[in-house]
């Protein structure tokens, strides 16, 4: 196939696939607990614990076939994985859909994960055809678009959900393969045939991003400490659902919406503030305070009376979004420059398997402590766990020794 430059349209399509991408990951989350109860035949406790290991079958896919796919491009052209990669997400939408059982379920969250890898298709293909000096720029607005749709997709899954668990999939399977359609007619190739490299598995490794810990001795206890605080958030997406419905009888409306709610406010605070407070407080003293915000947020949704206290507390929690960029940045100081870029792997790295561990771990604790025999039941013991883990992570960062940086903040 011959290449030729792609038009504003071409770049549309790339960024309504990252978009969808992350509608698809926030839309079923206000829905699951109830599809898992009616595909699965259990109760809440039973849904959760089966819910977790759907999660993790839908990261574990991304994490693994991430490398995998931008190595794919690499070998045969983005036009053909992007395009794939679309449909893909079109039958798996399908596949949930209309899944009669549980095993339909995983099958279709597995290739969810492997389809919604796709971002790092996306990225590729917008750095073919953008000056080097503009990729800050447009990869920002790829975040954007990342960003949008995990707020959109909650309020979406949500809503439609009131209709039943199943009909927010047929709608994002509609969304998809019009964009397949779409995608078809105006996506050009932008790698030439020359520029391509054959398919290496040694390059697909996922984790061999991890290996950048090991060379420099600075970012070690940096990588321990964001990896505790990985671990300890993803109590939110693993149980977010299951809570709400369990400690307040929310509807699928009223999780999606709140999780909209949170992503929004997260995304002004970390997008508008981390810049001015890093400035005022420095970066350690930014990660101190996120940490605590941190910590009084998942204990205050331990023991919220009702949504009015939880909605204030959403305003409360936003400040821990400060602790990831600041955290990046102490950790960029340990690295040489030309290591930068193997960094920011390692730590993407870092960040799903801490996702992955920890939502398994939060979903099967909170189904254990909602047993009728267990011998506390409650829904929001894993909110307490998470904020014992976090108060570890603080003192754990609080007792480490400042290093002088390799590279100037």
């Amino acid at each position: 196939m011959t290449t030729k430059a792609p038009g504003r349209f071409a770049v549309i399509f790339v960024f309504i696939t990252v978009f969808i991408d992350m509608v698809g990951f926030g839309l079923i989350m206000p829905v699951l607990p109830r599809l898992i109860e009616q595909v699965g035949g259990t109760d809440l406790a039973g849904a959760s614990i089966l819910g977790g290991w759907l999660f993790f079958a839908y990261g574990g896919m991304q994490f693994l076939f991430g490398p995998a796919i931008g190595n794919l491009s690499d070998a045969f052209g983005r036009r053909p994985v992007l395009l794939l990669s679309v449909f893909g997400l079109a039958v798996d939408y399908l596949l949930t859909a209309f899944a009669p059982t549980m095993l339909w379920l995983f099958i279709g969250r597995i290739f969810a994960g492997i389809c919604g890898a796709s971002y790092t298709t996306a990225n590729a293909y917008l750095a073919d055809i953008t000056k080097p000096e503009e990729r800050a720029k447009v990869f920002g607005m790829m975040g954007a678009a990342f960003g949008l749709g995990f707020v959109i997709g909650p309020a979406i899954g949500g809503l439609l959900g009131e209709f039943g668990p199943r009909v927010p999939f047929f709608v994002a399977a509609g969304l998809s393969i019009v964009n397949f359609l779409y995608g078809w007619f105006v996506l050009p190739e932008t790698l030439p045939v020359e520029k391509r490299r054959p398919f290496s598995l040694l390059r697909s490794n996922p984790v061999g991003a991890l290996r950048v810990f090991a060379r420099y001795k600075g970012v070690v206890p940096l990588s321990m400490v964001m990896f505790l605080y990985f671990f300890a958030t993803a109590v939110y997406p693993a149980l977010w659902a299951f809570w709400g419905i369990a400690a307040y009888n929310w509807t699928e409306a009223t999780i999606g919406l709140t999780l909209a709610a949170f992503g929004l406010i997260s995304a002004i605070v970390q997008g508008g503030l981390t810049g001015p407070v890093v400035k005022w407080l420095g970066e350690r003293r930014t990660v101190v305070f996120g940490l605590v915000m941190a910590v009084v947020a998942v204990l205050g949704y331990a023991v919220a009376p009702g949504l009015a206290a939880v909605l204030i507390l959403l305003v409360v929690h936003a400040p821990e979004g400060f602790v990831h960029p600041a955290l990046t940045a102490l950790m960029s100081h340990q690295a040489p420059d030309d290591a930068q870029g193997e960094l920011q792997g390692g730590i993407a790295s870092l960040q799903s398997i801490g996702m992955l561990l920890g939502t398994v771990m939060f979903t099967q604790i909170f189904g254990w402590f909602m047993q009728p025999n267990s011998i506390i039941v409650s829904p929001s013991i894993g909110f307490v766990l998470a904020g014992l883990l976090l108060t570890l992570t603080l003192g754990f960062f609080l007792a480490m020794k400042e290093t002088k940086p390799l590279t100037p903040p």
